[in-house]
């Protein structure tokens, strides 16, 4: 019986070729491209949640200061792992991860190699027994046999040492200190927060930044220096806002006299879409995109169900005369079930194979490392939830009507399927292109604002410059930046403590008369030289600049927020202290955007130095390669073991955006194959209405009716269904993209014009659609159509 109906739905497909392209062809696009979503969004899901204690292993990050000026720190002290361990009950285990930035060149066998892109970091001893990281060689228990040894991961072992053994090799740093390779870890899932090439035991960290004479006795003691990553593996069940609190009371006993500082910690399951607050991250994009994929298969889906039920008056007399030899209902019901099976079963062959020849794409544009591997159990779990959903909704509505037709009504050619069922399928045209167009709303509004992120007047100029570490060039600085301004395509020179595109240096170590002792005041602080706000355009509100005396280094430059956040009046010549340095405010600059437009702009206070680590030179432009070229040339006379690496503020500054512009072309190829099946659908059903009404075609051209009139006969329905699809989406698509653009603290407002021009473009795709079939089937000769009557 089963072969039978495989049998009968495979001569339904081959008579019907025509529907039956429209409908593989819908299917494969729809399952192609909602199954790449789902695997982007089951990946994004899936960070961190290998580790088999994922649940229950939270990070610790702090709030720093109070109302306006309050920020999160992601960087902790070190201690935090050690007291949280020693006197809060119910955390079984801590780790601290810090970047090792101790060294720039690593050498076997005197060959310099790079350990990858990850870099190297410090750790504790508890790392793998807190995290899954496989440790494919060494202990462990004890995985740092003693403070000369390092981990490093395959890829790395592979970069240094080919094929060889790397266990118990020796890697030098820097020319001068060398580790053995006591652990080699397999390389780390791409849904992985953590991610290193070397690691290096913590005690090398306290050993050389702690000598038990300074203010800070020890990396144990130090309550002052956030630049940790802490991890807390907690009893299950136990609270992360409970043990966040107790740290907070720990702090305050162990760092008398701190205001304003609180402790957060979430599960690591939280921490690649949401912030340590709970506020959302990149969770919004990941539940916007598994809407898409949700619509574009239900776009598919329709297409299935319109043209099915469409048809189904061309099968009233198959169906009839079944009933009418024996056949149940439920006979029939099963073999229109199958019928959509064998659909779906060609449609997801195609589909499987356009995911497997895409993929390599979608990577590239994504961002991702994912692989379409039939033999993942995770995929098989993506592919039948779609699956299972997608056949549902496309097969037991059709099923039920075309198995329901009363077959004497049927055969005297009297049977109707009403009005409920053509409002059905008008329901469904409308929920399409209301799909369709408020995809296209938000491709129009996700590129406005990126255009608007990489257009918006920032405060300051950041164009043909680059920047790079100076190393041993700082000490000859006023020397290397004459040399450089005598070369051919260099405009000017400076240098700063931070990078203007994300300054990151905070304290809340600041005084100044009329600073209220309750509050908590964080602001960034960059050192500059006495040419920095020239360099790069910054403007004076008030006051002056640095004019690079002695002076100097008892004067500040305050942002106008600093000054606003701080209720400082008139602040030209005012007491201010930045850590242990009193002095006074000698200039105001107007704001200016030093960090991502998702964040407002916060307090920032320049001071003057000449002794700062990064060096920026701005070029002509065309003449960068000679400028790059001259500035190896010194560098490399001044650091001739380390490399050169320079960074253009342009490119610094796009990576801030990278994954929103990646968001917004894989949004507008989703909404560009949305429309696509959604016109395969239109075409489909307005083909089947001109077959349909090819008499009364025949009739209208006899009595005179004009390839016009026709055309507009057969277009005014489906155009009107359009224009009710934009009326309904553009609420809310505006709604939707509104939400999305709380993301940005500076952003687009939304126009009228975007609805206009979407329902416009929409329109136009619609009508083109359309009158192809309908002009053609105006042109047709009537005596053809009218001759059997």
């Amino acid at each position: 019986m089963i072969k039978n109906y495989f049998k009968t739905a495979w001569r339904n497909l081959l008579k019907n070729k025509f529907y039956s392209a429209i409908n593989i062809i819908g299917l494969t696009v729809g399952l192609t491209v909602g199954l790449l979503i789902l695997l982007w969004v089951n990946d994004e899901l899936s960070f961190d949640r290998f580790n088999t204690k994922a649940d229950n292993i939270y990070k610790v990050e702090a709030r720093m200061g109070t109302g306006a000026t309050s920020q999160i720190w992601k960087g902790v002290q070190a201690p935090v792992a050690t007291f949280g361990l020693k006197e809060i009950p119910g955390v079984l285990n801590a780790v601290r991860l810090a970047q090792n930035w101790d060294y720039s060149i690593y050498k076997y066998n005197n060959k310099a190699i790079d350990p990858g892109d990850y870099g190297a970091f410090f750790t504790d001893s508890s790392f793998f027994k807190v995290f899954d990281f496989k440790l494919l060689q060494g202990n462990v228990n004890k995985p740092f046999p003693n403070d000369e040894s390092i981990i490093i991961t395959q890829a790395a072992a592979k970069r240094f040492f080919g094929n060889a053994d790397p266990m118990g090799k020796v890697i030098q740093m820097d020319n001068k200190d060398n580790y053995t390779v006591a652990g080699i870890v397999q390389d780390m899932p791409e849904n992985s927060s953590i991610k290193f090439d070397m690691l290096f035991s913590i005690n090398v960290n306290d050993k050389k930044n702690y000598d038990g004479k300074g203010y800070w006795k020890s990396m144990d003691s130090d309550w002052g220096n956030y630049y940790y990553d802490v991890y807390l593996l907690l009893q299950p069940g136990l609270s992360g806002k409970l043990v966040a609190d107790k740290m907070t009371l720990i702090h305050n006993k162990n760092q008398a006299g701190s205001t304003g500082i609180s402790y957060l910690a979430y599960p690591i399951t939280q921490m690649h879409l949401y912030n340590s607050d709970g506020t959302p991250s990149g969770i919004q994009t990941v539940k916007v995109f598994l809407i898409v994929a949700i619509l574009i298969l239900l776009i598919a889906c329709i297409n299935y169900i319109n043209l099915s039920t469409a048809r189904s008056m061309l099968r009233s007399k198959e169906v009839s005369i079944r009933k009418i030899v024996g056949a149940p209902k439920a006979q029939l019901f099963i073999q229109f079930v199958i019928e959509t099976v064998l659909f779906f079963s060609i449609a997801l062959a195609l589909a499987f194979g356009l995911i497997e020849l895409l993929m390599p794409v979608y990577n590239n544009v994504s961002g991702k490392q994912m692989e379409f591997n039939l033999l993942d159990a995770g995929i098989w779990k993506v592919i039948g939830i779609t699956i299972a959903a997608t056949l549902a909704a496309s097969s037991i509505y059709p099923a039920l009507l075309l198995s329901s037709f009363k077959p004497i009504s049927a055969l005297k050619g009297k049977m109707s399927l009403g009005v409920g069922n053509a409002s059905f399928r008008k329901t469904l045209v409308v929920c399409q292109f209301i799909f369709s167009i408020g995809l296209i709303v938000g491709t129009l509004i996700i590129n406005q604002q990126l255009k608007y992120v990489h257009e918006k007047e920032l405060g300051y100029d950041k164009s043909y410059v680059f920047g790079f570490g100076m190393r041993d060039m700082e000490k000859n600085y006023e020397a290397v930046r004459s040399q450089l301004l005598n070369t051919h395509g260099i405009k000017d020179v400076t240098t700063s403590s931070s990078d203007i595109t994300g300054i990151n240096n905070n304290t809340g170590d600041t005084d100044w008369d009329g600073k209220d002792p309750k509050s908590n005041f964080e602001i960034h602080t960059v050192g500059v030289t006495k040419n920095y706000i020239d360099f790069f355009k910054l403007k004076l509100a008030a006051g002056s600049n640095f004019l690079g005396i002695k002076a100097d280094t008892a004067h500040f430059i305050l942002n106008e927020t600093a000054v606003r956040e701080a209720g400082i009046t008139d602040p030209i010549g005012k007491r201010f202290k930045l850590h242990n340095q009193d002095g006074i405010i000698i200039g105001v600059l107007k704001d200016f955007h030093f960090a991502s437009l998702k964040e407002k702009i916060q307090p920032v206070i320049f001071f003057y130095t000449p002794d700062n680590r990064n060096m920026y030179i701005r070029t002509t432009g065309k003449d960068a390669p000679q400028a790059i070229a001259a500035a190896k040339k010194i560098y490399t006379q001044y650091n001739p073991s380390f490399p050169f690496d320079y960074t253009f503020l342009d490119d610094t500054y796009n990576a801030m955006y990278k994954s929103d512009e990646r968001s917004g072309t894989l949004f507008s190829w989703f909404a560009g194959i949305a429309i696509l099946i959604s016109c395969l659908g239109l075409f489909g059903l307005a083909t089947y209405t001109a077959q349909v009404k090819v008499k009364e075609i025949g009739i209208r051209k006899v009595l005179g009716a004009s390839v016009g009139n026709i055309t507009g006969m057969l277009s005014k329905d489906f155009l009107m269904l359009v224009a009710l699809s934009i009326i309904i989406t553009t609420p809310i698509a505006w709604y939707a993209m509104n939400n999305w653009l709380q993301n940005f603290a500076y952003h687009i407002t939304i126009q009228w014009w975007v609805f206009a021009l979407a329902g416009i473009i929409g329109l136009i795709i619609a009508f083109v659609t359309i009158c192809f079939q309908s002009i053609k089937a105006a042109l047709a000769n009537p005596v053809k159509s009218l001759r059997s009557e």
